[in-house]
């Protein structure tokens, strides 16, 4: 028998996104969230940058909405873009009454950092670890709230769909997940009235990545199995500046450093960004990632240089405590010496395809953060605009829920998890040669700069571990190990199928057999769907 657990509303994920709506959701259902790993355990923890906010007086709307827009290269969905700018001041208010601590100036007034792409200075920051201080006060607020039950070390197997229950539908519905207890190794069933995925990102689709381990695409890869809309998946983000360092596992160095006038050189110490853009170092994401591994690429380089010595020794220290602690455990001391830099997958800009309130194209599923898509971020994403898109559209779920959540029933049976006839894994190196491989297929073949050749070369390979893979995950009993190897899979050959449909270059997506912008034929996002 499969342990079956009813709840109103089921939030897959412990990020900024997952952990907000529920906690105000809780306010009127019992809410039961699953992490696969420990609560902390998201980007949204990496996060050092900061939360984009128009607070200060030279600031506006109208900036920060042209911001996005131009950062997203023609692709935002401008009136959702509007949305989030224009209520996002609101919930940085939200999250100084949850007891989020965020750092003020001299006068006690919030204290608003600059990063590329952004016109003026709008990023409200705790330090270098924003992220962490918003997921501690978040997840403090979660363990007191008497209506939320929070399962560690739950990996979500599969949405629960009619299609469990033998029924084939174009009008899908999800009642809940299948959900594999990692500690007791056994699968649970947990039912639903409203399932929210906040899944997080993608980044071990990749072999550097700034993400956590927990990344691997398991909201976007069980969405899509369950038949919701995928969009935009060939717009992944390569930070630019990740530490170059064979320990530091690509330690993110925030983008926050070249907004404090950290600049970009190469060995021999010569700038090189003014070459690539006007704004030079604060330039976009994707300008920079494109600049260095051209640089590395025309140098035979390993890595470029992320320089700040020129800066007052105590005020980096003061404004970067954390990457100068890391940097120093790594030997460099940040503010004597350059940073060695390179570029490592980031952020995906594409995701479950979501609506201005957080709806899905499946009934009863929401999708917020990283892993949704909801238009904001277009072909690529503003600097600290991702937990601001996860506040705005979390909350903005809560409200739609919130005035129907009393009309849906949780009535429907499903069956038990049936795992007969597999047995228990033993061939372990087949999981972890082919996620190696996986990720290494897109490092080569589906990186900052992509051609037919290689996609085409990059799909075949995929294709092959798929089959592989799936053979593989029908014999043997589940384990966290497998179904993130599948779920990487899965994702990269979305990615790749969105980078084959789009035959332009536009943002994140270079390719060089199209190297420019069609608006004619390609002002559209890519969408996909299982059927």
């Amino acid at each position: 028998m499969t342990e079956e657990i009813k709840t109103d509303v089921l939030v897959i994920g412990s990020g900024i996104g997952g952990l907000y709506f529920a906690i105000h959701m809780a306010d009127h259902a019992q809410v039961t969230i699953i992490t696969k790993k420990e609560s902390s355990t998201s980007n949204t923890n990496w996060a050092q940058g900061g939360i984009a906010a128009t607070i200060d007086q030279n600031d506006s709307t109208e900036f920060h909405v042209a911001d996005t827009l131009d950062a997203g290269a023609g692709l935002c969905n401008q009136a959702m873009v509007e949305t989030m700018v224009r209520e996002g001041p609101r919930h940085i208010q939200r999250l100084i009454s949850l007891g989020v601590q965020f750092t003020t100036s001299d006068h006690d007034h919030l204290h608003l950092g600059k990063e590329g792409g952004h016109s003026h200075s709008r990023i409200v920051h705790a330090q270098d670890l924003t992220g962490r201080e918003v997921e501690t006060a978040l997840l403090n607020r979660v363990n007191s709230h008497p209506n939320i039950t929070l399962l560690e070390h739950h990996f979500a197997i599969e949405l629960i769909t009619e299609h469990h229950r033998g029924i084939k539908t174009n009008d899908i519905t999800c009642y809940g997940a299948y959900v594999l207890d990692s500690l007791q190794r056994k699968p649970k069933k947990i039912l639903a009235k409203i399932t929210m995925v906040a899944s997080g990102g993608l980044g071990h689709v990749y072999p550097h990545t700034t993400n956590p381990d927990i990344a691997t695409g398991d909201g976007v890869a069980m969405a899509y199995r369950a038949g919701a809309e995928i969009a935009n998946m060939e717009f992944i983000q390569f930070h630019p500046t990740s530490l170059y360092h064979p320990k530091a596992k690509s330690f993110l160095i925030s983008e926050a450093v070249r907004g404090f006038g950290g600049i970009l050189r190469l060995k021999n110490k010569e700038a090189f960004m003014h070459k690539y853009d006007k704004r030079e170092n604060l330039a976009p994401r994707d300008i920079v990632a494109r600049a260095i591994d051209s640089e590395i690429k025309k140098s035979g380089e390993e890595c470029v240089f992320l320089d700040v010595t020129h800066i007052e020794a105590e005020k980096t220290i003061e404004h970067f405590p954390n990457i100068y602690e890391t940097c120093l455990e790594f030997g460099i001391d940040m503010t004597k010496e350059m940073i060695p830099v390179v570029p490592a997958a980031h952020y995906s800009c594409g995701g479950i395809r979501t609506d201005d309130r957080g709806r899905t194209t499946l009934n009863r599923l929401y999708a917020c953060g990283e892993t949704s898509c909801t238009g904001v971020h277009g072909a690529n994403r503003l600097a600290s605009n991702s937990l601001l898109e996860a506040l705005v559209f979390a909350w903005r779920s809560y409200e739609q829920i919130q005035t129907e959540l009393h009309s849906i029933q949780n009535t429907v049976s499903f069956p038990d998890w049936d795992d007969s006839g597999t047995v228990n894994p033993e061939e372990w190196i087949l999981v972890s040669h082919n996620k190696r491989e996986a990720q290494q297929v897109m490092n080569d073949y589906v990186g900052i700069v992509r051609s037919d050749l290689r996609l085409q070369r990059a799909q075949r390979r995929i294709d092959f571990l798929k089959e592989e893979t799936e053979s593989y995950y029908k014999k043997t009993k589940i384990t966290t190990q497998t179904l993130e190897l599948r779920n990487i899979i899965k994702v990269a050959s979305l990615i790749i199928e969105g980078a084959i449909k789009r035959r332009e270059s536009r943002g994140l997506h270079y390719t060089t057999d199209y190297p420019e912008t069609d608006d004619r034929h390609f002002h559209m996002d890519t969408v996909l769907r299982s059927f």
